[in-house]
C-alpha cells in the first residue's frame, strides 16, 4: 500500500505506461475472455462479501465521525444486498453484446471501395470519484467489456471499500488469463494524483469525474486530456394539468423519496395552475417525511411549506428536501426547466399525448420522461447493465454511460488496388 509522501507524477505515468500495455490486449481479447473475467470478478465479490463489507463498515464508522451527510453515507454505505445487486450488476455486463468490433455502417463507393465504421475501445479510462463504491466495480466491469483499461481513483472516504472491491476484480482478471493492469486503483490518497492523472497525456485517453461540484470543476478546469462529466442532478418533474391525480402523486413522491441521494432524484416539482388537486401532492410528500419548499402559491396551500429562496430551484438536495412552484401549463413548466434545469433528467405526468409529445421534444436534458419516475435514470434500468455516468453534454456520449458510450469508431477501407486519379 503506497501512501502519502510519494512522486505521484511517477507513480501515475508508471500506472498509465502499464494500462496501455494491457489496454492493448483488452483491444484484441475475445468477447468470451472479456466476460468470463467478469463472471470471476462477480464470484470474487460474493465469496469476499465478508471482507468487503467489514471495510465497508470501516469506511462508515469513519464517515459518521467526520460529519458525513446522510446522503453521502447513503452512497456510501453496502450492505448485503447492494453487495449481491453490484455483483449481479457485474455479472450482467459480461452477458451484454460487445461493442468492441461492431460494424456501424457499411457504405460501397462508386469506384469499388468499401468503407466501414467499426467500434473500437477508448484506450486508458480514468476514473476520478467519491464516495461510491459501486463506481468501482461498474467501472471497472463497463471499461473491461469494452476494452479499455481503466485507472481508478476512489475518494478517501471509501478507501477502503475499494481496496476490496478492486481485489476481487484483479482475482477475476488473472483467473481469465487478462493481465491484472487493465483494472488499477491508485494507492496513495494524496490529491496530487489527480493533478498527475489530469495532465497525464498520451496515457490516459479521457477523464470521467464523478463527485460533487468541487471535484468535477477542478478536473474541467485542469485537465489536459478529454473529459466526460455531469455536474448536477438537477431533475424537474412537471405536473400538467391533465394529469391523472393518482399517478401524480405516486410519482411525485418516488421520484423524490425512494433514494434521495441519487442523481436521478427529482429536486424541483412544477405544477400547472390547472391541476386540480396540488395539495394532495403537498401532503403526500410531508408524509413521506420529504422537507417542501414552495413558492407563494404552493406555500397558501399548507403550513407545512417553507418559503423557497432564490437558490432552491438551483440546488441538487440529495436529500429529503424538494423544491415545488406552481407554473402556467407547459409554456410555463419548460420556461422554468430551461432556467434551471442542469441537462440530467425531466419529466412530465400527463394523459394528453400531444403535451407529452412537445415536452419530450422541447426539453433539452439528456433524459425525459413521460409517466415515469426520474429515478429510473440510471444504467441498470436502460437495459445498460450498469453505468460510468450520466453525461450531461453534447458531445460523445449523452445519458447513462455504459459500454457502447465508452468507444469510439475508427474507418476501415478495403480496395482492390485503386489509385486516387
Amino acid at each position: 500500500m503506497i501512501e502519502k509522501g510519494i512522486d505521484c507524477g511517477s507513480l501515475i505515468r508508471s500506472m498509465g505506461e502499464a494500462a496501455r500495455s494491457a489496454a492493448q490486449v483488452l483491444a484484441g481479447a475475445p468477447s468470451a475472455q472479456k466476460a468470463a473475467a467478469l463472471e470471476a470478478a462477480a464470484a470474487a465479490i460474493l465469496a469476499d462479501r465478508d471482507t468487503i463489507l467489514a471495510a465497508n463498515a470501516e469506511d462508515m464508522a469513519r464517515g459518521a465521525a467526520n460529519g458525513l451527510s446522510p446522503a453521502m453515507l447513503d452512497r456510501l454505505k453496502l450492505d448485503p444486498a447492494r453487495l449481491e445487486a453490484m455483483a449481479a450488476g457485474v455479472e450482467a455486463v459480461a452477458h451484454l453484446r460487445d461493442p468492441v468490433g461492431r460494424i456501424i455502417d457499411e457504405t460501397l463507393r462508386p469506384n469499388g471501395l468499401v468503407l466501414q465504421r467499426v467500434r473500437v475501445p477508448l484506450g486508458v479510462i480514468g476514473i476520478i470519484y467519491e464516495s461510491r463504491p459501486n463506481v468501482t466495480a461498474d467501472a471497472a466491469a463497463l471499461g473491461l467489456m469494452s476494452g479499455n483499461a481503466v485507472i481508478l481513483r476512489g475518494g478517501s472516504e471509501a478507501v477502503h471499500s475499494n481496496r476490496a472491491l478492486h481485489a476481487a476484480f484483479a482475482a477475476g482478471l488473472v483467473a481469465a488469463g487478462l493481465p491484472a493492469d487493465a483494472v488499477q486503483l491508485v494507492p496513495t490518497q494524496d490529491r496530487a494524483a489527480v493533478g498527475a492523472m489530469l495532465r497525464a497525456q498520451g496515457l490516459i485517453d479521457i477523464i470521467i469525474p464523478r463527485g460533487g461540484k468541487g471535484l468535477v470543476a477542478r478536473v474541467q478546469d485542469e485537465a489536459r486530456v478529454p473529459v466526460l462529466a455531469h455536474l448536477d442532478g438537477i431533475n424537474h418533474l412537471y405536473i400538467d394539468g391533465a394529469a391523472d391525480p393518482a399517478k401524480a402523486v405516486e410519482l411525485a413522491v418516488n421520484a423524490k423519496m425512494r433514494r434521495t441521494g441519487v442523481c436521478g432524484a427529482t429536486e424541483t416539482i412544477l405544477i400547472d395552475r390547472a391541476y386540480g388537486a396540488p395539495l394532495a401532492i403537498v401532503d403526500a410528500l410531508v408524509k413521506a417525511g420529504c422537507e417542501v419548499r414552495g413558492d407563494k402559491g404552493v406555500a397558501a396551500l399548507s403550513p407545512h411549506v417553507d418559503t423557497a429562496s432564490a437558490t432552491d430551484w438551483d440546488t441538487e438536495y440529495l436529500d429529503a428536501i424538494v423544491s415545488i412552484a406552481m407554473v402556467d401549463g407547459l409554456a410555463g413548466a419548460l420556461a422554468h426547466i430551461d432556467a434551471h434545469s442542469s441537462r440530467h433528467t425531466d419529466a412530465i405526468v400527463t394523459e394528453d399525448a400531444a403535451t407529452a409529445e412537445h415536452f419530450l421534444t422541447g426539453v433539452d436534458s439528456a433524459i425525459v420522461m413521460h409517466n415515469a419516475s426520474t429515478q429510473f435514470a440510471d444504467g441498470g434500468e436502460f437495459g445498460l447493465g450498469a453505468e460510468i455516468g450520466i453525461a450531461t453534454g453534447r458531445l460523445h456520449a449523452r445519458g447513462p454511460v455504459a459500454l457502447e458510450g465508452l468507444t469510439t469508431y475508427k474507418w476501415q477501407v478495403r480496395g482492390t488496388g485503386q489509385v486516387r486519379p
